[in-house]
């Protein structure tokens, strides 16, 4: 018997199947303008590929922004609790679930059971999130997924907007006055850790830290990160599967 967790996301969105001791498949999409349709789209892929009859799966869990679209789970979760739960199954020892996704962050903290004891989350502004950071990659003529290696070739430049709108103008007048792409690339990455450590520091982060969301791939904006908060950061190549590991785990349970 399987659980499958389904997780819409505000920009990606990701199911996996869990066959009660690990995780057996995994799936990611863009959501794209119909939450519901992508769904749909996750499960039929899942059951497709891992050729699982409907009769197999237990139950269905939904978690993320957009879980209220799917008419097909059998429970909807909210993302602080599968993410918790998610990363506690992945890493039993974490105490701090620093997640940056699409359009939203949120720093999560756990018991020694991997109960959610407290949590912060941004989700009034895309300031600091995968968007954000979208947006100043476009300003740069750089693709995101290069923003970390160009950053690291230059001291930051100081971003003082984490405004999407201000911050843009203000990469926009940084080039005009000569400013490296390299250094305007670190400073973003730079104000982006700033900003995380002032959302993380009222939960008061505890070890070990796991970062999560399509942020995390950044791997200088960890760095950066750890630096600030004076502890080591981990993550994995589940790092977006989260809140669906932790949406299937419950399932099972």
């Amino acid at each position: 018997m399987y659980t499958i967790g389904i997780d819409i996301g505000s920009v990606a969105s990701k199911a996996v199947t869990f066959d009660g001791e690990k995780v057996t498949s995994k799936i990611i999409l863009p959501t794209g303008w119909s939450p519901k349709e992508t769904g749909e789209k996750l499960l039929k892929i899942l059951l497709e590929e891992k050729m699982i009859a409907r009769e197999q799966v237990k139950t269905i869990i939904g978690t993320g922004y957009g879980r209220g679209s799917l008419s097909f789970i059998d429970k909807k979760v909210t993302e602080i609790t599968c993410h918790g739960v998610g990363a506690y199954f992945l890493d039993p020892e974490v105490r701090t679930v620093i997640d940056i996704g699409g359009q939203d962050s949120k720093v999560i903290k756990l018991d020694c059971k991997g109960n959610v004891i407290d949590f912060l989350m941004n989700d009034k502004c895309a300031a600091g999130t995968g968007r954000f950071l979208q947006v100043m990659a476009n300003s740069l003529e750089i693709d995101i997924s290069d923003l970390s290696e160009v950053a690291q070739g230059d001291a930051p430049q100081k971003i003082n907007s984490m405004c999407t709108v201000f911050a843009e103008s203000e990469v926009v007048s940084l080039m005009a006055e000569g400013a490296s792409k390299e250094s305007i690339a670190a400073g973003l990455l730079q104000s982006v850790a700033n900003r995380t450590y002032s959302l993380a520091g009222k939960v008061q982060v505890e070890n070990k830290v796991y970062f999560s969301g399509g942020v995390s791939k950044n791997s200088l904006l960890k760095e950066y990160l750890g630096k600030k908060l004076g502890v080591e950061i981990y993550s994995s190549d589940m790092a977006q599967f989260i809140g669906a590991i932790g949406a299937a785990v419950i399932g099972y349970k």
